[in-house]
């Protein structure tokens, strides 16, 4: 309807009859139409694409390598492709805004590059079911899964291995709390599905290259950044009329490693925590590192383990994950000397390490009261029978390890701001957290779609999604949000690195509270959920 519209009010259309404008002189009518067709342009969404056949696009085996044709082009200083949006990370995470972009009726028609080197998204992926499941997995939330599906992604995810699960238990090496979760609790069939990153990247690329949308894959790193200037140093004030938008000097310049640039209205850094991107647009960051590391690895039950488990240690939690096939993760925190050795030592002991962390090394199995037959909890459970679903459980035994084990370090890292001009962060590039509770992929997800929400409701009226006033709404959205989640994860990671006697009781009194209050309860796992914003009383 916009372009019957605009054909309509055309210059050539918009000369106006001398029945009903004769009181204008010609010269006026002119000014008048062109006035006009100019303000009724700026709010069209623009289908053209700046990029040209020969740029590489994401199909068959041939995806991400440069034809000669591309490469000619490319180094011809007058003729570097134009780009709406450049997408710096293809990752999980920028392939989730790529997906996201791809979906909807206003942002399909947009043109985008997708920088990264990473060699797998220039090939189809391909998953031996033989195989056992990688250790690098992400536990995804329920709000992340419907995210999945409304871009057509999970579907793909469904034809691999993946494991969901309705019901976790978390509890103190003390022996003082523990508090089990079910899906039950708030009505739900799932509280999440545990997914290997390579399943979840791969469905995001299957997703995308069944669509028309124009992606552009360069095999490369980004090497520097040119910034447009601001309006006032090139001489404009805010009332003239802009310039063409395809105009090279309102545009971001990308140089990259193979010699390629390209220009953009929106460069987006999904380029991870220590991001290339962050850097050279000069956003600074506040955080630390936890003098802490985390061992990965994928271990083999006997049985199929159906519940996520958390136990917390006085060097750091370890998670025991479901996978399906009677496969689990362990994802387990400790200070850097006993990753080294736990990472060196030979697999029956380190397997026999993972059991005693899980059952009853460091302290005795929690009871549903304090000191056993105490009373000192009582009063969040009076009146309360505990059903079987409800009661203390030990995780099922491992039995061999059944991958290798890696090994990386833990921090917090915030960028104090998401956007300026031009330029915006999402994922690990604008935010790292710890990971005793999974959620650092389900942010980055959340921001790609806020994202991606926001650049369509900036072209739905006519903004130039490289503009800070439309790009603020985005971090208005994810960081109050994200602040809130890494506060969380922050204080319970200190909350448990000390081993004090009545920090120990408070602790054990919080995991009781969880447990039996059950307004508590459906907040924690909503919020933990992603599918309520603030961790309060519903």
């Amino acid at each position: 309807m916009f372009s019957t519209f605009l054909s309509l009010l055309s210059p050539d259309s918009l000369s106006l009859s001398h029945t009903t404008t004769s009181h204008f002189s010609p010269t006026m009518n002119g000014v008048i139409a062109r006035k006009l067709y100019v303000n009724v342009s700026r709010l069209k969404v623009r289908h053209k694409p700046f990029c040209t056949d020969a740029a590489t696009r994401v199909s068959g085996s041939n995806c991400g390598q440069p034809s000669p044709e591309h490469k000619e082009t490319h180094d011809l200083s007058n003729n570097i492709q134009h780009y709406d949006i450049a997408i710096v990370g293809g990752g999980m995470v920028g392939m989730a805004l790529a997906c996201s972009l791809a979906s909807m009726p206003l942002t399909k028609h947009l043109n985008v590059a997708i920088i990264d080197s990473n060699p797998a998204l220039g090939s189809r992926p391909y998953f031996n079911k033989e195989d056992p499941p990688d250790p690098r997995v992400s536990t995804v939330t329920p709000a992340t899964i419907s995210f999945f599906k409304d871009v057509g992604a999970w579907q793909y995810v469904e034809q691999h291995r993946h494991a969901y699960f309705d019901k976790m238990q978390v509890w103190d090496y003390t022996g003082l709390g523990y508090t089990r979760y079910n899906a039950q609790d708030i009505n739900k069939e799932v509280l999440g599905c545990v997914v290997e990153n390579k399943v979840l990247h791969g469905s995001l690329l299957s997703c995308i290259e069944n669509t028309d949308f124009q992606k552009t894959i360069y095999p490369s790193k980004l090497s520097s950044m040119t910034l447009p200037p601001s309006p006032s140093s090139l001489g404009m004030d805010s009332t003239s009329s802009r310039p063409p938008l395809s105009s090279q000097r309102h545009l971001a310049k990308l140089e990259l490693s193979d010699g390629n640039s390209l220009y953009t209205k929106l460069v987006v850094g999904a380029d991870g925590g220590k991001s290339c991107v962050r850097e050279l647009a000069g956003f600074k960051t506040t955080g630390w590192n936890y003098s802490q590391n985390a061992i990965i690895c994928t271990v083999e039950h006997t049985v199929e383990n159906g519940c996520a488990w958390q136990r917390f240690l006085p060097a750091g939690p370890i998670a025991l994950l479901p996978m399906g096939d009677n496969f689990s993760n362990i994802v387990w925190t400790m200070n850097p000397k006993e990753s080294t050795n736990r990472k060196l030592m030979n697999e029956d002991e380190f397997v026999k390490d993972v059991n005693n962390a899980l059952d009853y090394g460091y302290g005795p199995h929690p009871t549903s009261s304090l000191f056993g037959s105490g009373e000192m909890f009582s009063w969040p459970r009076a009146g309360v029978t505990l059903s079987a679903n409800d009661c203390f459980e030990v995780p099922p035994k491992v039995v061999k390890l059944a991958s290798e084990r890696m090994v990386f370090p833990l921090s917090l890292r915030h960028a104090s701001d998401y956007v300026s001009k031009h330029v915006v962060l999402i994922g690990d590039a604008a935010h790292t957290v710890h990971p005793l509770a999974g959620q650092g992929v389900n942010m980055g997800f959340g921001d790609a779609f806020a994202l991606s929400r926001v650049i369509a409701e900036g072209i739905a009226v006519g903004s130039d999604i490289g503009e800070v006033t439309v790009l603020k709404k985005y971090e208005a959205e994810r960081k109050p949000a994200n602040i809130m989640m890494m506060g969380i994860l922050d204080g319970f990671q200190k909350a448990y690195s000390v081993d004090f006697g009545p920090l120990n009781i408070l602790r054990a009194a919080a995991l009781h509270g969880a447990h039996f209050i059950s307004p508590l309860k459906r907040s924690i796992i909503s919020y933990a959920s992603g599918e309520q914003k603030l961790p309060l009383f519903t």
